[in-house]
C-alpha cells in the first residue's frame, strides 16, 4: 500500500497569519477551523502548522516556553482538539512544527539549568566555562554569559534559544514524551525544525573562517557524528504510531548532506533546500537541480517540492511578479517527482510585503543581522540592507481574503501590516474567475489528485532542451507528460503525439496530434497517454 503522504499535497499555515477567529489580530485555531472547507475544496491533503506552543515569541514561537501548552493567542487545548477533530473529518491531515534544538530561555527547565552548577538540570543545556569562536546562525557569538552561574551557555540562534543538550538521555527522553504527547492528541506527524542542529563537536574546536566569502565555516556545529543515530531515534518513535509522518529541516542546500537524513528508519522525507531556495528564476539551474537529486536519492527516498515558506522570500516576487511564471512553478511542484509543499498564499499570488521602513518589520534574525553588521562598522544604511536580506515578515503578512477592511483577516488591526495588493488579489475576487490564481490551484490540485503517476510516477526521462523542461512520469496505471516553456518566445519539440489527451494548458484548450508539439511563450503542457498505448517517444 502507498504511504498517505507520498499521494498527498501539503499546505504551510503560518499560525499568525492564516486566519484570526476570535478579533485580536492573530491567527488561531479558530480561525483555522472556520477556513477548513476552503482547504477542502482548494484541494490539499495535509496541513503543516508553524508553532503554537506557549511561547515569548522572540522568533515567531521557535522560542518554546511549554511544550504542553497552547499559547492563548492562538486559544485552548480544546480549540485544538476541535480542529484536528475538524480537520480529519474532511480527511485533511496535520503535521506541526517541533523544535527539539533549543527551548526558550523562559522555559523551567532552562530557569532551573541556570538557577545553579549543582542542579540536577544543568546538565540539560550546554555551559562552559570559556567561549569558542562558534558564531550564531543569526549572526554575532553563539554564547551568552551568564553572571549568576559565571558560565556561557550556548544558543545556535538567537540567545533566547537556547540549545538543549541532546547528548544527555534525560534530555532525549523528555523530548520523546513531548512528542509521545502530540501523537496521543491526533496530530499525523512533525515537521522537526533545523533537526541537523542535534549534535555538535563535544570537543569545541573553533570553526574555520573563509576569508574570501568573509564569514564563519560551520564545520563543528551542525551534522557532527552521532545525529543520524539520533534520527533513527526520533523515528523509531514516532513510527510507533502507525502511519505518521516526518520531515526535516536540515539546513544545508548540499544534497549530499540533505540525502542523509531520510531513507530506511530515518525521517520519511527532508525539505530540498538545493531546489526550493533559488534565489533567483533560472530554470535550467532548476532543471539540474532536479536531476541532481534523482541521481543523489536511492531507492526508497523521495525528494519535497516547494519555493515558498514563512523563512524565505515568496517565489513569485523572488521569481520577477509574473503570474504565469508563477504558474507554471505551481505546476512543476505539483506535477514533477517529490512531495509538494504550498505556502499560504501562493494559491493568490500574494507578494511579498515590501514596507517603507524595514525597522518597522524587523524580526530577530533581521535585529541580530543589523546589530551585528554596526559592531562591525558598516553604516546604518547598509546595516539595514544586510537586514532586509534576512528578515523573514516580508513573507508572513496575513492571509488575503477580501477587499474589506484588514483583507478580511481579522475585524481590528493584524500584528503585521496587510499590504496595498489585498484590495486587488484575495480569495474572494478570485473565486469563480476561471482564469485566476486560484483556479488555476485548484485545477492543478485536482490532476494530480486524479492522476497516480503525479503521485508515485518514476521519471522515464527528464530533460531542458531549448527553454522547454520537460518530463515523462510512469507507474503501472499510466503515462503523463509534462511540459514547460519558461521562455518568452514560442519553441518547438518533437514528439509523436498519437492517441494523447491534452489534460491541462494555460493556452489553448486542444492539441494537433503531430510529430512536432509547439509551445508557445510561458505555456504549460500537460498530456496522458491513452491506456495500453505507447506512442509519446521524445526524440
Amino acid at each position: 500500500m502507498v504511504k498517505w503522504w507520498k499521494q498527498s499535497a501539503f499546505y504551510e499555515i503560518y499560525m499568525p497569519s492564516f486566519k484570526d477567529g476570535n478579533g485580536d489580530g492573530l491567527g488561531d485555531f479558530a480561525g483555522i477551523t472556520s477556513k477548513l472547507d476552503y482547504l477542502k475544496e482548494l484541494g490539499v491533503d495535509g496541513l503543516w502548522l508553524t508553532p503554537f506552543y506557549a511561547s515569548p515569541k522572540v522568533d515567531n514561537g521557535y522560542d518554546i516556553a511549554d511544550y504542553y501548552c497552547i499559547d492563548e493567542v492562538y486559544g485552548t487545548m480544546e480549540d485544538f482538539e476541535a480542529f484536528i477533530a475538524e480537520a480529519h473529518r474532511r480527511d485533511i491531515k496535520v503535521i506541526v512544527d517541533i523544535v527539539l534544538n533549543h527551548t526558550s530561555s523562559e522555559h523551567v527547565w532552562f530557569k532551573e539549568s541556570r538557577s545553579s552548577k549543582d542542579h540536577p538540570k544543568r546538565d540539560w543545556y550546554i555551559w562552559r566555562d570559556e567561549p569558542n569562536n562558534w558564531e550564531s546562525f543569526f549572526s554575532g557569538t553563539a554564547w551568552e554569559f551568564d553572571e549568576a552561574t559565571g558560565q556561557y551557555y550556548y544558543h545556535a540562534f538567537a540567545r533566547e534559544q537556547v540549545d538543549l543538550n541532546w547528548a544527555n538521555p534525560e534530555v532525549k527522553n523528555a523530548m520523546y514524551d513531548v512528542m509521545r504527547f502530540w501523537l496521543e492528541k491526533g496530530v499525523d506527524g512533525f515537521r522537526l525544525d533545523v533537526i541537523n542542529f542535534l549534535t555538535i563537536n563535544e570537543s569545541f574546536i573553533d570553526n574555520p573562517y573563509d576569508h574570501d566569502k568573509k564569514e564563519q565555516i560551520h564545520l563543528y556545529d551542525k551534522d557532527q557524528e552521532g545525529i543520524l543515530s539520533v534520527i533513527e531515534e526520533i523515528a523509531d518513535v514516532v513510527h510507533q504510531y502507525p502511519g505518521k509522518f516526518l520531515v526535516g529541516e536540515v539546513g544545508s542546500e548540499d544534497i549530499n548532506i540533505l540525502k542523509r537524513y531520510s531513507g530506511l528508519n530515518k525521517l520519511d522525507v527532508s525539505f530540498n533546500f538545493n531546489i526550493g531556495s533559488i534565489a533567483e528564476f533560472d530554470a535550467e539551474k532548476i532543471y539540474k537541480k532536479l536531476v541532481e537529486t534523482e541521481k543523489a536519492y536511492d531507492s526508497g527516498q523521495i525528494a519535497t517540492l516547494f519555493f515558498s515558506s514563512h523563512d524565505m522570500s515568496r517565489h513569485i516576487s523572488r521569481f520577477g511578479g509574473d503570474e504565469d511564471r508563477a504558474k507554471m512553478a505551481a505546476v512543476l511542484i505539483l506535477t514533477a517527482k517529490g512531495v509538494p509543499f504550498l505556502y499560504q498564499g501562493d494559491e493568490l499570488g500574494m507578494k511579498d510585503w515590501v514596507p517603507d521602513d524595514i525597522m518597522k518589520m524587523m524580526d530577530v534574525q533581521g535585529r541580530l543581522t543589523y546589530e551585528q553588521a554596526v559592531k562591525n562598522g558598516k553604516s546604518k544604511e547598509a546595516a539595514l540592507v544586510a537586514a532586509n536580506e534576512r528578515c523573514r515578515d516580508k513573507s508572513r503578512t496575513p492571509m488575503q481574503w477580501d477587499s474589506g477592511p484588514h483583507a478580511g483577516f481579522s475585524e481590528v488591526v493584524p500584528w503585521i501590516t496587510v499590504p496595498e495588493d489585498a484590495f486587488h488579489t484575495n480569495v474572494e475576487n478570485q473565486e469563480g474567475n476561471p482564469d485566476s490564481m486560484l483556479s488555476f490551484y485548484k485545477r492543478m490540485l485536482k490532476l494530480r489528485k486524479e492522476h497516480t503517476s503525479f503521485q508515485t510516477g518514476e521519471y522515464e526521462f527528464l530533460r531542458f532542451q531549448n527553454g522547454i523542461l520537460s518530463y515523462m512520469r510512469s507507474n503501472e496505471m499510466e503515462r503523463t507528460f509534462v511540459a514547460l516553456n519558461f521562455s518568452e518566445e514560442e519553441k518547438s519539440l518533437e514528439l509523436e503525439l498519437k492517441n494523447m489527451n491534452l489534460l491541462l494548458s494555460n493556452k489553448r484548450n486542444k492539441v494537433e496530434n503531430s510529430e512536432v508539439l509547439t509551445i508557445v511563450g510561458n505555456e504549460v503542457i500537460i498530456l496522458k497517454e491513452d491506456a495500453g498505448n505507447d506512442s509519446l517517444n521524445q526524440r
